[in-house]
């Protein structure tokens, strides 16, 4: 490969571990566009600790808040960013995007195709991932992170790019894994991971309205089979719409992905993972002393917004009944004090603020 250009855009838990990552190889020069430069290393380098206890350091070309500096002239350009991020950075970046720059998302599943298509000019070179390539976390802002697990494979879609095929070897170089072309972005834009197991498990946690708790919750060490029969009911609609739009084969069941039978092997699964050991819930700690839920989280801000409302939309258009999914939203909306379904329609006020607005 030739040296390659790349651009990471983002300051979140990926872009701390895809650009340190990325700028360990020798034939890639990486760039970063961050709204905080200032919280990074004087000298651009981060220190990344693998799950296998590997350590190993990394330097950034530039580290700018300027897309003028950061973006112009890349040959890839990656979005690290949550969902309600994305459409407010490709504002800010389409004209310092060249023509034959392959602009990419590492979450495709929070609306990328649909926001790109919208803002960037029809002929712009896109592609996304179907799964995050890593799970990361950051341990000081700028400075170090962890990437606590990495992936088997790497399935990305594309629009607009001639030749998937060399962008899938260059993806496969970068990120050491073999990557698989998905011939639709729709199976990108369509996933059931974070979208449905996120807010499942958080209806799981928190349904009972409950204002505090004596200590934090495990996150997935601490699943129940509540979460697993909620995640398993929203997989259920969601298979049907991918059924109905023709892709459910190139998009594994939750039970599939997980190698499970039900929703006792599916907890005990999610359970024993060893990169998901020690992440916990999204709780703050309250006056008392004891913890809870944290609403501003991105698990609600994201995943909710951009995530569940995103396959809501898709269902709603293709009159997939959701009921579970609905249940979930319907919790939620109310949890953050927004407003997206009225009477199981998506007609609340707070749509314009989410995905559906890409959608319907």
């Amino acid at each position: 490969m030739t040296r390659l250009k790349i651009c990471i855009c983002g300051g979140g838990n990926l872009a701390h571990v895809t650009g340190g990552f990325l700028a360990a190889r020798p034939d890639c020069e990486v760039r970063l566009l961050t709204r905080h430069p200032e919280q990074w290393n004087q000298d651009r380098t981060i220190v990344l600790t693998d799950v296998n206890g590997k350590c190993f350091r990394s330097r950034f070309a530039i580290i700018s808040s300027d897309a003028a500096q950061t973006v112009y002239g890349s040959d890839i350009v990656l979005l690290c960013l949550p969902g309600f991020a994305i459409a407010r950075v490709l504002e800010s970046i389409k004209g310092y995007i060249g023509p034959e720059t392959m602009v990419g998302s590492v979450v495709s599943s929070t609306g990328f195709f649909l926001m790109a298509d919208r803002i960037l000019p029809a002929d712009r070179k896109l592609f996304g991932f179907q799964r995050v390539p890593f799970i990361a976390r950051t341990a000081e802002y700028g400075k170090s992170a962890y990437l606590l697990g990495y992936k088997p494979s790497l399935a990305f879609a594309t629009e607009n790019v001639p030749y998937p095929e060399s962008l899938g070897e260059t993806l496969s170089e970068l990120f050491d894994i073999p990557a698989v072309w998905l011939d639709n972005p729709l199976k990108a834009t369509l996933t059931n991971s974070n979208p449905l197991l996120h807010p499942s498990r958080l209806y799981g946690m928190f349904r009972s309205g409950r204002k505090e708790y004596d200590s934090e919750i495990l996150f997935y060490e601490q699943w129940d089979e509540f979460s697993s029969e909620t995640l398993t009911g929203c997989d259920s609609e969601f298979c049907a719409l991918t059924e109905k739009l023709g892709i459910r084969k190139d998009i594994p069941s939750i039970l599939e992905y997980y190698e499970s039978n039900d929703s006792v092997s599916l907890t005990a699964k999610i359970r024993s993972i060893r990169a998901f050991k020690g992440l916990k819930a999204p709780m703050v700690r309250t006056a008392s002393g004891n913890y809870s839920p944290d609403y501003s989280s991105r698990y609600f801000t994201e995943d909710i917004p951009f995530g569940m409302l995103l396959i809501k939309a898709f269902a709603w258009k293709n009159a997939i009944p959701t009921p579970t999914i609905d249940k979930v939203l319907e919790w939620a909306q109310t949890a953050m004090g927004k407003s997206y379904l009225l009477n199981g329609k998506l007609e609340g006020k707070d749509l314009p603020g989410t995905i559906v607005k890409y959608i319907l």
